[in-house]
């Protein structure tokens, strides 16, 4: 689904996904947006930010409460603020306008590819204490909680608690992870904060993952 109110792109993006062999849903509102994804949930939702009505941002949110689509925002070179809070919201990813549609349509993919499942060769479960993780199943547990995970939430888990004891950079991490070779640091600072207030038990003092300052973050080993 791609939703932006602006015609040309609309129509642009629309035309690049479906020469990738997407079917694509447009349209031009948030409300409308909102009921349509959730009575026939897309496999995505390439969302504007600046929407009449029913802002990008607030149907961003009530998606993520309610099912768990992946998110692709276009936000305008100026909207930081509005960026890093539609990361909070559980947006899965970001392109600044203006931008290249064969970008846009690369970062689909990889959304999308980090969605499905995972290659056999990766550990089918990780654990620490009451934290357990179906990698293949895409399921993460605390305690007798399920716990709601964006796709690069999820990603980002696994891939810390597949290395524990190991510090990585957030440029390591987006590379590793989001699989950028350059981009906005502040996207890795804002997913691991909403990892903390899921997953650690006092997210003001983590200790699952823990900073390392001057580097990074690490998975902390489970003590013996």
């Amino acid at each position: 689904m791609v939703v932006d109110d602006d015609p040309t792109v609309s129509e642009v993006v629309s035309r690049y996904l479906e020469r990738d062999g997407f079917t694509v849903e447009r349209v031009d509102d948030g409300e409308t947006a909102l009921q349509r994804a959730l009575a026939d949930p897309p496999d995505l939702v390439v969302l504007d930010l600046m929407l009449p009505g029913l802002s990008g941002l607030e149907v961003c949110r009530r998606l993520r409460a309610a099912i768990p689509v992946p998110v692709v925002m276009l936000t305008a070179l100026g909207e930081e603020a509005d960026r890093v809070l539609g990361l909070e919201l559980g947006a899965d990813d970001y392109v600044t306008k203006p931008f290249s549609p064969r970008e846009l349509v690369l970062r689909v993919h990889s959304v999308l590819r980090r969605s499905a499942a995972v290659p056999s060769s990766e550990p089918k479960t990780l654990q620490d204490g009451d934290l357990v993780v179906d990698v293949a199943a895409r399921d993460a547990r605390l305690g007798s909680t399920e716990l709601t995970l964006t796709v690069r939430e999820f990603d980002l888990l696994t891939f810390l608690l597949s290395h524990r004891g190991q510090a990585f950079s957030r440029a390591d991490l987006l590379e590793r992870v989001w699989g950028w070779n350059f981009g906005d640091q502040a996207t890795v600072t804002v997913h691991v904060r909403r990892l903390r207030e899921k997953i650690e038990h006092n997210a003001a003092r983590p200790a699952r993952i823990v900073t390392v300052w001057g580097v990074g973050y690490r998975y902390e080993r489970t003590p013996q």
